[in-house]
């Protein structure tokens, strides 16, 4: 497997990672540089973790993943969207927004990353079969989505920015909406 393929599939796994941080960056009134850190060695780090977990657990438990990744991940973006809805229905007399250390505790970016990066577990599984070179692999794969999801965290603030404060709607509507673009994906077999 090329350099150029492996980057593209980094390209390929970093997506979800992407709009998950911008969604991040939505509902953040002043990214910080810990918020780019928390966000790029999340996501990154998850990203280079588990195809590498995927790639020791085998061919044994692939299938059973690739069978179930898109529920999990559904499941798991659909709740943490929820969540950021359920906050977002409060008090319109209230001025200050929310604290962003919320939205970047542990429990959070976890769950974030964990379901973001599913989806790597399976591809993990697949890249000895694919003569992919394990250490270029897991380092292109986690360095590009480190760096998308960086960005990404920066884009959704600017778009934040000329929306308002009361952004955790749109925030929690695109982590849904990536839940189910990622189920009926898997669905429909693309």
């Amino acid at each position: 497997m090329s350099f150029g393929a492996i980057f593209l599939l980094a390209l390929g796994l970093a997506m979800d990672a992407t709009a998950v941080a911008a969604a991040r960056g939505l509902a953040t009134p002043k990214i910080l540089p810990k918020h780019v850190f928390l966000v790029a060695a999340y996501f990154g780090g998850f990203q280079a973790l588990m195809p590498l977990v995927g790639w020791a657990v085998g061919s044994r438990i692939g299938p059973l993943v690739q069978a179930w990744d898109h529920w999990i991940a559904f499941v798991l973006l659909a709740l943490i969207g929820g969540k950021m809805l359920w906050e977002a229905r409060g008090d319109d007399d209230e001025d200050e927004p929310k604290p962003a250390t919320d939205l970047y505790g542990m429990k959070v970016m976890l769950v974030l990353a964990v379901a973001t990066s599913i989806d790597a577990l399976a591809v993990g599984v697949t890249l000895p079969m694919l003569d992919a070179p394990l250490v270029l692999s897991l380092v292109t794969i986690g360095v590009t989505t480190a760096v998308l999801s960086a960005l990404g965290l920066f884009a959704g603030r600017r778009f934040g920015a000329m929306l308002g404060k009361r952004l955790d709607v749109a925030g929690g509507l695109v982590l849904i909406g990536l839940g189910v673009k990622i189920l009926v994906e898997h669905l429909r077999g693309e």
